[in-house]
């Protein structure tokens, strides 16, 4: 853990202990900045779309694998 002082707006703190629920103020600001960097490294994947970097057919890979807790047909229909 860091300890750090901060000044931070007071309406904004005490509503993000609100909605949070939980029971401090370090609480909520590591919750909501645990949120931000979750958020921050979900948009960096989004960002990759149509970069090249992964290829291949996600609908032929799909169906190359049964579900799970279904098992797989056998050609004449019976299991």
């Amino acid at each position: 853990m860091k300890r750090t002082n901060l000044v931070l707006n007071e309406e904004t703190l005490e509503e993000a202990v609100r909605l949070s629920r939980e029971r401090t103020y370090s609480a909520a600001v590591n919750r909501a900045l645990e949120d931000f960097v979750r958020r921050a490294k979900a948009r960096r994947i989004l960002e990759l779309t149509g970069s090249g970097t992964w290829e291949g057919n996600l609908s032929q890979m799909r169906e190359d694998k049964p579900r799970y807790g279904k098992k797989s047909r056998s050609s004449d229909g019976s299991r």
